[in-house]
C-alpha cells in the first residue's frame, strides 16, 4: 500500500505542474483585465498612466511564465501568494471556505452512497418488477436533470411552498454567530440537492452489480443450501456487487466538485465556489492556481482511494501490482 501511495504521489507531481502552468497560460489569454477587476469602478475614470502603474504594482505586466515560476517556488515553501481581488493571502481565502465546502461534499457524498446502495439493492432483488422499473426510471430522470435546476426546484418546494428549510446561507439572517444547529438546518437542502445529483450513478451501478452477482454460481449455491434471502442478498450478492461501485467513487469526484460549485452558488453557501468565480473573472492568478491545484489534488486522491478500496476488498487484486 505504501509503495502504491508513493508511486501515485510521484506521478501527481508532473500532473500538478502541467495544470498550474495551464491555468496561468489560459488566464493570461483571458479577455478579463485583472487591473480593472482590482480597481473596480475607480478604473472607469483612471488615466492610462495610473492603470499601467497599478498593473506594474500587481505584477501582471510580466510574462505569465515568470509569474507561474514565482508562484510555484513560493507554493513549494507554503506561500500561495496574495489574492489581489480578495485583499488577503490565498491560504486564508481557502482556509476560511474549504471547511464549509468539505462539509457540504462529505454529507452529500455519504447520503448518495448509502441511499444509492439501498435503492440499487431493492431494484436488483426483482429485475423487471414495478420497484425495479420505478427506481431505474427515477435514476435515469435525475441523471438527465441539471443540478442547478434541481436546486431551484428544491428551493421552490421546501423553502417557499412548504417553508420547512432555509433557502440558503450558512446561518439565519438575524444571527450574529454560527451554531451547529443552524449549520445543520442550512446544510440539509444544498447537501440533499448535491446528493440527488450523484444518486443515479450509485443506484444504477449497485443495481447492475448486485443483479450480476445474484446470477453467479456461488449465490445460487447459497440459495440452494436454504440460506435466508436476506443473508444471500446482503452477505453474498451485495459484497460482490459493490466492487464495481468502488471504482465509481474516484470517477465521481470531478462531477462532485463541479456540482458543489453550482450548488454553493445557488444556495449562497460560503464555500470555495464564490472564490473560484471571483478568481476566474478577475484573473487572480495566485488564487486561481491554488484553487485549481486543490481540485486536481482532490481528483487524484479520489482515484487513489478507489484503487486502495478495490485492492483491500477484492482478494484477486494485489496492491503491489497496481
Amino acid at each position: 500500500m505504501g509503495r502504491l501511495v508513493a508511486r501515485r504521489a510521484l506521478h501527481a507531481v508532473p500532473v500538478l505542474l502541467v495544470v498550474t502552468f495551464g491555468v496561468f497560460a489560459v488566464a493570461a489569454a483571458s479577455p478579463f483585465d485583472p487591473v480593472k477587476a482590482y480597481a473596480g469602478t475607480a478604473a472607469l475614470g483612471a488615466d492610462q498612466e495610473t492603470l499601467d502603474r497599478l498593473r506594474e504594482n500587481l505584477g501582471v505586466d510580466r510574462p505569465f511564465t515568470a509569474r507561474w515560476w514565482d508562484w510555484l517556488t513560493g507554493a513549494v515553501t507554503g506561500d500561495l501568494g496574495h489574492s489581489a481581488v480578495m485583499r488577503q493571502p490565498v491560504a486564508e481565502v481557502i482556509g476560511e471556505r474549504l471547511v464549509w465546502s468539505t462539509l457540504l461534499c462529505a454529507v452529500a457524498f455519504t447520503a448518495a452512497v448509502l441511499l444509492g446502495t439501498l435503492l440499487g439493492v431493492l431494484a436488483a432483488r426483482r429485475p423487471g418488477s414495478p420497484t425495479d422499473r420505478t427506481v431505474t426510471s427515477l435514476a435515469y430522470t435525475l441523471e438527465a436533470a441539471p443540478v442547478f435546476w434541481i436546486a431551484l426546484l428544491a428551493i421552490w418546494l421546501f423553502a417557499l411552498k412548504l417553508d420547512v428549510l432555509p433557502a440558503g446561507g450558512l446561518t439565519d439572517t438575524a444571527s450574529e454567530q454560527v451554531t451547529a444547529q443552524q449549520v445543520l438546518r442550512h446544510v440539509l437542502l444544498p447537501a440533499g440537492v448535491l446528493a440527488v445529483s450523484q444518486l443515479p450513478w450509485f443506484t444504477l451501478y449497485v443495481r447492475q452489480g448486485v443483479g450480476d452477482a445474484l446470477a453467479e454460481d456461488p449465490v445460487r449455491g447459497a440459495r440452494a443450501r436454504g440460506l435466508a434471502e436476506r443473508t444471500v442478498l446482503l452477505g453474498h450478492a451485495l459484497r460482490s456487487g459493490l466492487l464495481p461501485v468502488l471504482t465509481l467513487i474516484g470517477s465521481r469526484v470531478p462531477e462532485l466538485i463541479t456540482g458543489a460549485l453550482l450548488v454553493e452558488t445557488v444556495f449562497s453557501w460560503p464555500g470555495i465556489a464564490a472564490a473560484t468565480v471571483t478568481a476566474a473573472t478577475a484573473v487572480d492568478f495566485p488564487l486561481l492556481a491554488a484553487l485549481t491545484t486543490l481540485a486536481t489534488a482532490a481528483v487524484l486522491a479520489g482515484n487513489l482511494l478507489a484503487d486502495l478500496l478495490y485492492g483491500l476488498t477484492d482478494p484477486r487484486v494485489k496492491l503491489s501490482e497496481m
